[in-house]
């Protein structure tokens, strides 16, 4: 903070590049909680364990069970949903406890970044730290929190309420909440980089350059939707082995089977993300040479490599079972592709100029 005086009453006035680094750095550490929700998200889905608690309970549900009394009720209230009665009929209350501190542990981490989102932000708001501009910005991240907690809770019931049959959760319930945590990432990582201090550019890349990491960022939203999907159907199965799926490389069931033309799409969607982003590469490369956005295409180069060889290693492991490492490691790339992508397309602009 710097000090100016007149002849009567002192100015203050803020430092506002430092307060744009800690407003950065928040937001960096929000996105990477984010990216910590989505492992223990998957971990979730692989382990079938989503269905673990089958209340939503916003405040008691931060405290698990304390004694064996309180582990089997918790225990008593899952055998009374589909997915015990179909899936685990001889499941143990040792085994229960396993998948349900995956479930709980999700829906704390959940619980947390809210704190961590609301008390740096009742800081910086009552210490004259956010530029006017920012406000919108972070508006929508709380509005979209709010919407994620909502496709949650929407998500848990589609298996747990009355009536239903499912033995998992609703595949597309499942999807709208894994793209929800994209958005939130990937806008928390757009606000963020346009915070950085600003640098002296010869030129930034033209409209075309840019149109076209826009359409990259489309399809891998579109990429992770599919994937969410496999998941959600357990359409992994439908295509062990690479390149052929199951053996074949146009599956018989493509358009008659969901599972098995959702995986099939998947692979598709792949390969053009893939092809792209070393088509920007070489494009950039002639175009800008020497330039962070161009070394900025070169690392999404080896995200997209290091992601298909996850997902390759994922299907050509897979037999009787997934094998859950590969499978986590495919999700947690996929979102590192995804945030290069974000602050990739965000570097082609200048920074946002400081206001007050």
């Amino acid at each position: 903070m710097t000090i100016a005086a007149t002849a009567t009453t002192p100015i203050v006035t803020r430092n506002r590049d430092k307060d744009r680094r800690l407003v950065r750095l928040w937001l960096y550490a929000l996105a990477a909680m984010v990216l910590l929700i989505v492992f223990v998200g998957g971990a979730t889905r692989l382990t079938d364990s989503g269905l673990s608690i089958t209340e939503w309970r916003p405040i008691h549900g931060v405290i698990p069970p304390l004694n064996e009394a309180e582990w089997q009720e918790e225990f008593l209230k899952y055998q009374q949903i589909p997915q015990y009665e179909v899936i685990n009929p001889d499941m143990t209350l040792s085994e229960f406890k396993g998948i349900f501190w995956w479930e709980w542990s999700h829906r704390v981490l959940a619980r947390l970044v809210g704190v961590v989102f609301a008390v740096p932000f009742l800081f910086f708001l009552f210490t004259g730290r956010i530029e006017r501009r920012l406000w919108p910005q972070l508006v929508t991240i709380f509005a979209l929190g709010g919407l994620q907690g909502l496709a949650g809770w929407l998500m848990v019931q589609s298996g747990v309420e009355e009536g239903t049959t499912l033995v998992s959760v609703d595949e597309y319930r499942l999807a709208i909440h894994l793209i929800l945590a994209s958005l939130i990432f990937s806008y928390l990582l757009w606000v963020a980089r346009g915070l950085r201090p600003g640098r002296p550019v010869a030129n930034y890349p033209d409209g075309a350059v840019k149109t076209f990491g826009a359409v990259l960022i489309a399809l891998l939203f579109f990429q992770l939707f599919l994937g969410a999907l496999v998941a959600g159907l357990d359409a992994w199965n439908r295509g062990v082995g690479w390149p052929a799926m199951n053996g074949e490389m146009i599956p018989a069931l493509l358009f008659e089977e969901r599972g098995t033309t959702v995986h099939f799409f998947h692979r598709m969607v792949a390969y053009l993300i893939a092809i792209l982003v070393v088509v920007q590469a070489f494009w950039l490369a002639r175009r800008l040479p020497g330039s962070r956005v161009a070394f900025s295409s070169y690392r999404l180069v080896g995200l997209v490599v290091l992601q298909m060889a996850l997902g390759i290693a994922t299907v050509v492991a897979a037999g009787a079972t997934l094998p859950v490492g590969l499978a986590l490691g495919h999700q947690v790339v996929a979102f590192l592709l995804l945030g290069g992508l974000i602050v990739h397309r965000r570097g082609m602009n200048p920074p946002i100029p400081i206001t007050g």
